[in-house]
């Protein structure tokens, strides 16, 4: 591949009766985006023109295209895979919708697997309303675990992904990783295992390493029960679990702090000390984040083969249609897949023939040697 061309973004369009088209329009209202890639959105020209004159927004010019792998350089592109009579009720969930929100991302994801586009950027949609035999999953992230993950289809054998999708908020101000992500509260806890937070800390480690270009990622953990547990008197999961979980990811030299208390390590702005959070649970993490993010926060789905993000909101049907959804966080949710894209290049690239360890005899006499192979990586 020519990693001098211009990627090929995948945009689908969500749920349409929610603010998708109108972020995704009013993120591609400039120009200067086709200088960094060609835009390819699942979803329908009918609809995107509705919503386009139902905002007044400026003209936004598709070629309508029958796959990605047709599609025009130097053009915003559009993949019709909605149902020609379908009509958009802003505001409004309907199965209609969920199933347009699907058929979108299903086409999207083919395309992606078949290497017709090169990432992908995923408009919200209404978990309620997609939910079918078809989709039986908690969210995005779910589903593109189970279709993109290493042999989930049979494909990528051999794949050194371990292909287990990890939650990540990021924005220029910090990166928040998640333990557990669609899980109701009364579950969260049986859920914070030594293994799974281990688990969770390795890959996030290796994230920040391969996706965000993070020399030596700092991490911090935040713990379960208020007080970070008072040693047991609040809840035993920082002592029993989560306390040992890190020892030995420290074991496998990754830096790693904590179980910190949620209240008190963002209220004292310890964030901004470290690389990346891990929290525990869906709320803990994304309230604050969201607090800190404003309306540039980005969600990214890491520990996959393919690169995926999407904006950090939902489909906003209180004002679907009326013009006032902010679009910074698609137009971040684009501009940091690519920036991913060419991290994992540059990052594969560097580590793909490792110099073997080699030992030069120094002084024969004592016995001391030079290891070649020694970095400032170790």
């Amino acid at each position: 591949m020519n990693d001098n061309r211009k990627l090929r973004v995948g945009i689908t369009q969500g749920d349409p009766n929610g603010i998708g088209y109108e972020v995704i329009l009013k993120a591609l209202e400039d120009n200067r985006i086709l200088e960094l890639c060609t835009p390819v959105v699942y979803g329908s020209a009918k609809i995107a023109a509705f919503y386009r004159k139902a905002m007044g927004l400026p003209q936004v010019q598709f070629a309508q295209i029958a796959s990605a792998a047709e599609c025009r350089p130097d053009q915003y592109n559009i993949v019709n895979v909605t149902p020609e009579d379908y009509r958009p009720e802003p505001g409004a969930s309907s199965p209609a919708a969920g199933a347009a929100a699907l058929a979108a991302l299903n086409a999207a994801v083919n395309d992606l697997k078949e290497g017709n586009i090169d990432v992908l950027v995923t408009a919200p949609i209404n978990k309620h309303n997609i939910h079918s035999e078809e989709f039986s999953f908690a969210g995005h992230t779910e589903y593109l675990e189970a279709r993109l993950a290493p042999d989930a289809d049979g494909d990528d054998a051999g794949s050194t992904e371990k292909g287990k999708a990890l939650m990540v908020l990021c924005n220029d101000v910090t990166r928040v990783a998640l333990v557990t992500i669609h899980v109701p509260l009364s579950k969260v806890a049986e859920s914070v295992t030594r293994e799974n937070v281990l688990d969770r800390v390795v890959a996030f480690d290796a994230s920040l390493r391969r996706d965000f270009g993070v020399h030596r990622p700092r991490i911090a953990v935040l713990a379960l029960n208020p007080h970070a547990g008072e040693e047991g008197l609040m809840g035993e999961e920082e002592t029993q679990y989560i306390a040992p979980a890190l020892e030995e990811a420290r074991k496998k030299k990754i830096s790693v702090y904590g179980p910190y208390a949620a209240d008190g390590f963002f209220g004292h702005g310890q964030f901004d000390k470290f690389d990346g959070v891990l929290a525990m649970y869906h709320d803990q993490g994304l309230a604050p984040f969201k607090t800190l993010a404003c309306e540039g926060g980005v969600n990214f789905t890491a520990g996959l083969p393919y690169v995926r993000t999407s904006p950090d909101h939902g489909t906003g049907y209180d004002i679907a249609g009326k013009g006032e959804a902010e679009a910074d966080s698609m137009r971040q949710a684009i501009y940091t897949a690519i920036d991913i894209y060419r991290n994992r290049q540059r990052y594969d690239a560097a580590h793909a023939n490792p110099l073997r360890r080699q030992y030069v005899e120094k002084n024969k006499s004592d016995n001391v040697v030079l290891d070649l192979s020694k970095s400032t990586d170790e």
